[in-house]
């Protein structure tokens, strides 16, 4: 009996962890900015997650407006500009995103929302003060 109890515990065990890693993988793919002047793709490294502009700047060609000098002629196109979030509770945290329009980096959050569009919300300090855009999936 307990063997099979054992057993039942660990088959629970992997089928909510294949769950939860499919919800985390739900916002992997291309997305589209709001203004639809830009594509970006998000991707996995390990478990944690990145984007990078794949078409479009919605600016101009190189990261001109970075702070740092060295950077200003990289091209946007290939850029990431989303780093090291991590799934938890139905939110990717942790993470920042950059703006090339601007040069600046924010801290971020990203959650799906009902109808599968990608809420990106960039904040400095706390999230309450803060932007949100809705990004959409790209479907060519």
């Amino acid at each position: 009996m307990k063997r099979l109890l054992s057993f039942f515990a660990f088959v629970l065990t992997l089928n909510f962890t294949a769950y939860a890693q499919s919800q985390a993988d739900e916002i992997l793919g291309e997305w589209v900015a709001p203004a639809k002047d830009g594509r970006i793709l998000i991707y996995k490294n390990n478990n944690t997650y990145f984007g990078k502009i794949t078409w479009g700047t919605g600016g101009p060609e190189t990261d001109e407006n970075n702070p740092d000098a060295k950077l200003r002629k990289r091209k946007v196109i290939g850029l990431e500009i989303l780093k090291d979030f991590v799934f938890d509770d139905n939110v990717w945290t942790g993470g920042t995103i950059y703006d090339p329009r601007e040069g600046k980096t924010y801290s971020c959050k990203l959650s799906l929302d009902d109808t599968g569009k990608l809420n990106i919300r960039g904040y400095i300090g706390f999230s309450l003060f803060g932007r949100t855009e809705i990004w959409t999936r790209f479907s060519p």
